[in-house]
């Protein structure tokens, strides 16, 4: 019988998240992330086998747990528009530099580039977009937007101006990245607002 695992597979993910926020996926190495998680490597290769199996059990979670931010703004706030603006802030609420934004992106290389990461990347996209829809069908249900709003058309939208607020906000650094998500976000929203 093999020794209980003291640290969950879902802590050793989030010990990874941390270590590539600080270093990029390209110069993240298995010690690094054996230490953000307390650990040793050699178990971490027991787990994971390798560094890209750790990274890709890393973006399958993310595509997994994509639906969690939205979850939560319904939770906190009764109106669908505020739950979206809540939620679009909170996806980049672990983004707190430039840096660290610049290291996220490095997996976007891994995404464009490898087959195994880029059928993970295109699910999280297809499901963040249907996340955003579906609060913004509840919007239009609710009043809040036109009642003729296009709401596949607009969630793609509103998923555009995400991803070009974080490029932008990491090339300025003007102001808190979750102001400059909710102003860009009512920008896009505004011409769909009811009254």
């Amino acid at each position: 019988m093999g020794r209980p695992r003291t640290t969950s597979d879902e802590a050793i993910l989030q010990a990874a998240a941390r270590a590539i926020g600080r270093h990029g996926p390209q110069s993240l190495t298995l010690a690094a992330v054996a230490q953000e998680a307390g650990l040793s490597p050699a178990t971490l290769v027991q787990r994971f086998g390798s560094k890209r199996g750790l990274l890709l059990a890393l973006a399958g979670q993310a595509k997994e747990n994509v639906a969690q931010p939205f979850l939560r703004a319904r939770e906190e706030h009764g109106s669908p528009l505020e739950a979206l603006r809540a939620a679009v802030a909170g996806l980049s609420e672990s983004v707190a530099t430039p840096q660290e934004l610049a290291n996220s992106l490095g997996f976007l290389q891994l995404d464009l580039t490898d087959p195994g990461f880029r059928a993970h990347a295109a699910e999280h996209a297809r499901r963040t977009r249907d996340e955003m829809a579906a609060l913004l069908a509840e919007a239009v249900a609710a009043g809040e937007l036109k009642g003729e709003t296009d709401v596949a058309r607009l969630a793609r939208s509103v998923q555009v101006t995400y991803n070009g607020v974080l490029i932008l906000w990491a090339l300025t650094g003007e102001g808190a990245l979750a102001d400059a998500m909710r102003d860009a976000l009512d920008d896009t929203l505004r011409p769909y607002r009811d009254g």
